[in-house]
Formats: C-alpha cells, structure tokens, sequence
C-alpha cells in the first residue's frame, strides 16, 4: 500500500516469558508448531500490501535476525523488504532502547521518508491476530486523524495488563489510561454497553502522520502507552479503531501456552493459521512419521518422529521425536533445530523424549532431551518454581531450551 511504512517493535527483553526468552526475544518465540511470532504481524502487512517493513531488535536478537533474514527474500525488482534496524550507538545517544517510543525516535531518521503525508504504521511483534490493515487505514483517512490506535472489547480480568482507552460519540479518543488498577480509574473508562467486556483495550496498532509521529516523538517520552498516546490525545486528533477479530497478547507463560492449545483445538480461534495466511521459513523437510500412536485434537508438525503411546490436545513441534509408550496431553513441544545422527555417546540421552515418558501440561522447549520413562506433570502443584533444569509458572512446567532431564525423573 503506498505511502504505508511499517515498524514493528521487536526488541523488548520478555521477563515475564522466562525461561523461553532465555535465548531469544519474545517475537522469535516458536508458535503453532512451524511459525514464529514475529511472522504474524509481517504476514498481516504483506497481505495488507504493505511492502516496505523494518522491524526494531535488540535484547536476544541472533535468533530473530536469523529468522527475517532466511525467511523474508523478495525479488531486486519488487521495491518490497522486511529490514533490520538494530539497536546502535551514536554520537547522538550511548544508550539502547529506553521503551517502544524511545525505539521508534532513535530510528525514525532511517525510514528515508519521501514527504510528510506519509503514514507510518507501527505493530507489536508478540500478538497474534489476523487484521486487514487497509480497513484501519481507511477508517483513519475517512476520519482525517492525525493518529488512530486500533482498539478489542475487553473484560473485567483481561485490563490490569492492557492500555484502555474511552471514546467519544465519534470515535475520537477522549481518555486513556496504561493498566489501570483503582476503582474510579475503571469507572471512568467503560466505553461498551456490555456487561462482561465494557472496557477497550490497545491492541498496540498504532497509525501515524508521520509530521504528526515526528512532532509527538519530540519530548522525552519513551513508551507509547504510558506516555505518547496520553499526552497525543491532548494535542492531536485520535481516533479509535475497533476491531471485532481474535487477538491475543503473548505476554505471558499462560498465554502462550493457552494459544498454543487453541491452535490445536478442532475448532481454533487462529483458523488463519490453516489458510496459508501466515507466512515463515521454508524448510523443506519430509512428513511426520506416525506410529502405533492415538492422537486426538493435536497438531503435528513436519519432520516429526513419533513413536507408539497417546497424544491428546497439544501442538507438537518441527522435528519432535517422541519414543515408544509415551503418554502426552494439553502440552507443547517445541521440537529440535537439526536431527541427531544415528550413533551417539554412550549414556548421553537422546534429542526428544524417551521411552514411556508421560508429559502433561507442560511446555518442552528446543533440543531438550527428555530421559527413559521421566514423568513431567507438576506432581507437587506447585504455582511457580525454578529448579536447575525446569521452571514452573503458573502451575505450567517449562522445561528450556537444550535441557536435559535425566532418566526417571518426576516433576
């Protein structure tokens, strides 16, 4: 779409998806079995004709970087890129990334804006949705705002967490608060009649002039929702967006595994996923090998190997390697990086899961190795924990990236 730039934000350090960020960012997080979160918001703008795509790293960023890099190639007579811009020292500023608007400043400069008419979209990289961006470019245009924020139905246990803001009669924002937690501060933000979702919450979609962005970047603010949006509503033209879709924000453990359930389910709320609507890396590998295995309202992947046993509602990953008599429900696998060879040092256990292991509720991240009959269920029910080689949040066990759990063991 021309005069459209996007700008998602990538590089946020991801505490409260620890362990899985403990090697990553939280947009190279694995979802869905193939994809990564950073694919949804660059195939939303890609289906958008939206062509022109910089994506902002810094914490954890090798693996994201590699990820865009393999992935995202288009042709020399396209004009279309999804393009780097790392966090960087200048003599202009020694600091990294101070907030989602402190990024945005530092790197605005890089955008090689051709007139001030333009519009610079700027997207979150950990949510999942399916969005037409045209619609929300449209609606901002008809309505000649200076920005728009896209904005969900929100419910009671959802705002704690989220941006929620309040409309006016003609969708022009009129309040707008980060996380509010009082009582009179959620009293003034109802903005739907419905009882169980009154309030609206940013998805982090924001679309701006870019005179407008330039001008509301000029102070010292450093976080859009905190702080930009705020005092932008004061100075500018604002307008909500609503948006009647499925979203999710991937901010914690429980989310991210919640969303990973719902891919598998029979009938899931990312249904795009199975449309060919999301884009990723290529890899080129063989079908999943299926045993004497029962599986029910699960997603295999391909490349997998998996042995006899039972698998029940969970997303199983590219590469997984399950072995003989192993029991898995409501979890996922992450699945592995590269197959090992057939031959392997004697007492060094093997890349997946062994023989007779039972996993529930849990999440196995990349190239771990699960021993010979290991139990993995949260047998203590415990709420959070972090032990040497698993961590449990939210009641959910997550075993890292390359960890090992030996032969036998019970969690």
């Amino acid at each position: 779409m021309k005069n459209v730039v996007a700008m998602i934000l990538g590089g946020g350090q991801g505490k409260r998806l620890f362990p899985l960020t403990m090697y990553r960012s939280k947009p190279a997080v694995p979802i869905g079995g193939k994809y990564r979160l950073i694919d949804i918001p660059i195939s939303n703008c890609l289906h958008s004709d939206i062509k022109n795509i910089y994506v902002l790293t810094q914490f954890n960023s090798e693996s994201l970087n590699n990820h865009i890099n393999s992935t995202y190639r288009f042709d020399y007579f396209s004009r279309a890129f999804v393009r780097i811009l790392a966090a960087e020292q200048t003599l202009q500023g020694a600091n990294w990334f101070q907030g989602t608007a402190d990024a945005v400043r530092k790197n605005i400069l890089h955008l090689n804006l051709k007139n001030e008419d333009q519009e610079i979209l700027i997207l979150s990289g950990d949510h999942i949705y399916e969005m037409d961006y045209h619609e929300l470019i449209n609606f901002h245009r008809s309505k000649k705002a200076d920005f728009t924020v896209s904005v969900v139905p929100a419910c009671h246990e959802e705002i704690r967490e989220l941006g929620i803001l309040k409309l006016g009669k003609t969708g022009r924002i009129i309040k707008f608060k980060e996380k509010p937690s009082t009582p009179s501060e959620l009293r003034d933000l109802k903005s739907t009649r419905d009882p169980k979702c009154p309030y609206l919450a940013s998805m982090g979609v924001y679309l701006f002039k870019a005179s407008v962005l330039k001008e509301a970047l000029k102070g010292n603010d450093i976080d859009f929702g905190r702080e930009v949006i705020p005092h932008s509503i004061k100075k500018f033209k604002g307008f909500g967006y609503i948006f009647n879709g499925y979203w999710k924000d991937i901010g914690t453990i429980s989310t991210f595994y919640e969303a990973n359930l719902d891919i598998a389910a029979s009938k899931p709320h990312m249904s795009f996923l199975y449309k060919g609507r999301v884009f990723t890396r290529p890899r080129f590998l063989t079908s999943a090998t299926i045993g004497d295995c029962r599986i029910e309202n699960s997603l295999i992947s391909e490349g997998c190997i998996i042995g006899s046993g039972e698998i029940k509602n969970s997303t199983i990953g590219l590469r997984s390697i399950t072995g003989k008599g192993c029991k898995i429900s409501r979890s996922v696998l992450m699945g592995a990086d590269y197959y090992e060879g057939a031959a392997i040092p004697k007492g060094v256990i093997r890349m997946g899961i062994g023989d007779g292991a039972v996993i529930e509720n849990a999440i196995i991240d990349k190239n771990a190795r699960i021993g010979k009959n290991v139990v993995i269920k949260n047998i203590n029910n415990l709420k959070n924990y972090d032990g040497d080689c698993y961590f449990i949040r939210d009641g959910i066990v997550v075993v890292p990236k390359n960890a090992i759990i030996k032969d036998g063991s019970k969690i």
